[in-house]
């Protein structure tokens, strides 16, 4: 199991770590219509040796010649075989929104296996896996669309005023929306690895009483930490998140024996 520093995936955007080798990774996961892009400005932000691993969906940017996924299924179990080669540092997960979701199918699908390399589940402004509230907001007119990406306070939402914008990434929005509203687990199937919950003081659908449901699939730890801002508080929120994070990773695995 290893992973070249100069190796190229099609479902990741890599931020290697400056130092070399990496000593953990953290997989970042976007919200639904989002992109690798969205954390462009995590390189670097967690310290010298970590790498980051910024999940490329299909259907967008590099990858817009591809179908969009229809399911998190079409998404987690290719993610979960992409990651194998990765995991000779150990891995976190943080996703937003839909990619809360997401971050956790992914822990469960690595976990029987590779129990020993997960080193924390972070998870953002969405609901437990088993307490999602279904919605078919993707089944909804283009304009309905637009507006619940507005009401959310995505800053995709400006890109959605240009018409030709509109067409190239309405698809990608549709089908995510689809996926998160479409998908909820069975039951609360715990993790192995600590669980740390992020919410936006102000979110209207994904605020700190929501996100601390997860705490019933953290088979480890649980913590959670609640900052100023709404869905996207983490745009005004970076360095306080990425600082938090980069402790946590501290004393998971970064911190001498």
């Amino acid at each position: 199991m290893t992973s070249s520093g100069s190796a190229r995936s099609r479902w990741f955007r890599r931020y290697p770590a400056a130092a070399g080798r990496p000593r953990a990774r953290l997989v970042c996961l976007p919200h639904a219509g989002g992109t690798a892009t969205f954390f462009h400005a995590w390189a670097g932000a967690l310290g010298p040796d970590i790498e980051v691993l910024a999940t490329r969906y299909p259907g967008r940017q590099e990858r817009i010649a591809e179908p969009c996924a229809t399911s998190i299924e079409q998404l987690a179990d290719p993610l979960a075989a992409e990651l194998l080669p990765f995991l000779d540092a150990p891995v976190a997960f943080f996703g937003h929104s839909m990619g809360a979701s997401l971050a956790y199918e992914l822990a469960l699908r690595l976990q029987p296996a590779h129990a020993d390399r997960l080193a924390g589940l972070f998870v953002s402004s969405r609901e437990a896996p088993h307490l999602v509230t279904p919605k078919e907001i993707h089944l909804g007119t283009d304009d309905e669309l637009i507006a619940e990406v507005v009401r959310l306070g995505g800053a995709d939402a400006a890109l959605l005023d240009d018409p030709g914008i509109r067409e190239i990434v309405l698809p990608s929005v549709r089908a995510d929306f689809g996926i998160a509203g479409t998908y909820r687990a069975a039951a609360p199937h715990p993790v192995g690895c600590p669980v740390v919950a992020y919410a936006g003081d102000r979110d209207p659908g994904a605020g700190e009483n929501e996100m601390r449901h997860w705490s019933e699939v953290a088979g480890h730890s649980f913590d959670i930490r609640v900052l100023p801002g709404g869905h996207f508080y983490l745009n005004a929120e970076r360095d306080s998140l990425t600082n938090d994070i980069r402790r946590r990773l501290d004393e998971a695995v970064l911190a001498p024996s």
